[in-house]
């Protein structure tokens, strides 16, 4: 099999290629000489939200940006014929409950105690899903949870994926949660994982666990990369004791544009498979990095 260093031109389909990850990267792909397709719900990224420039980057020009609706998968189905990979780099950090607080259409207690619920309603069940079904909200309101975007959408892509018989998945998870994030943050995407692993075993799925993700086209992200660069040196001198309190927050940060070329590499090895922690993330950004060297 072909590996990250001979493989041949590849077709990779990145749902969420317009995000904070999905954006950075296109940078590695094309360095590769792959043909990226990239949907989501807008198409080509409004440029000036996710980089420090309103105008289009000249690599934009080989991505074939196109609309599609991660919870309607006969959106997107006709996109992944010929694909050679496909990556899930969505996902949702917070969910909306804020917004009743903020109108005042519920109480701040009530608003909380909702984002915090042990358990929400994700999708139907996506194993189970009719071929022209589209993934919808089981909470009464129609929020989009967790469950939803974090857990059935990735499952639904997946095996869509398998059914397009591509051989290679990769899907954007994370090391770890957060003190004030709900838990239901992480353990969706590990069930994601779980129910990937058990339900595609020919599927080389490969589950990448970054911490917390910065870039200097986000402003906001570089003190809290500090922040956190610092308290993921405090936890190691304590040998990782404090991960348990500290979540993502003890562990260390990562460039964005790091962990996509670490995504790339993956995708062109075959011997990468499963999860994918920090360490191995660096690795495979540092051989990347090497080989554009050459």
């Amino acid at each position: 099999m072909a590996s990250a260093a001979n493989a041949a031109k590849k077709r990779i389909v990145v749902c969420g290629g317009n995000g904070f990850l999905g954006t950075p990267n296109t940078i590695p792909v094309k360095s590769k000489n792959n043909l990226k397709s990239s949907p989501s719900r807008s198409g080509e990224p409004t440029w000036s939200s996710v980089s420090s420039s309103s105008n289009a980057p000249s690599w934009s020009t080989s991505v074939s940006w196109q609309k599609a609706d991660i919870l309607k998968p006969t959106t997107y189905t006709p996109l992944l014929k010929d694909a050679d990979a496909v990556v899930h780099s969505m996902g949702i950090l917070l969910e909306a409950d804020y917004k009743g607080v903020l109108t005042g259409k519920e109480s701040i207690v009530s608003g909380l105690q909702r984002a915090f619920s042990a358990t929400k309603q994700g999708s139907q069940n996506p194993l189970e899903r009719k071929e022209d079904e589209g993934l919808e909200s089981q909470e009464k309101d129609g929020q989009i949870t967790y469950e939803l975007m974090n857990r059935d959408s990735a499952i639904a892509l997946a095996r869509q994926t398998t059914l397009s018989q591509i051989p290679t998945f990769a899907y954007i998870s994370a090391a770890a949660g957060a003190p004030i994030l709900p838990q239901r943050y992480i353990t969706t995407k590990r069930d994601a994982e779980t129910t990937i692993s058990s339900s595609f075993p020919s599927l080389r799925s490969i589950f990448i666990r970054p911490g917390f993700l910065y870039d200097s086209s986000r402003i906001f992200t570089m003190p809290l990369a500090a922040l956190t660069g610092v308290a993921a040196m405090a936890n190691s001198m304590t040998g990782g004791r404090l991960t348990w309190l500290m979540g993502a927050g003890g562990i260390t940060p990562l460039k964005a544009d790091l962990v996509a070329a670490a995504v790339v590499e993956a995708l062109g090895d075959e011997k990468v498979r499963g999860v994918v922690e920090t360490g191995e993330i660096e690795m495979l950004a540092t051989k990347a990095w090497r080989r554009g060297m050459l």
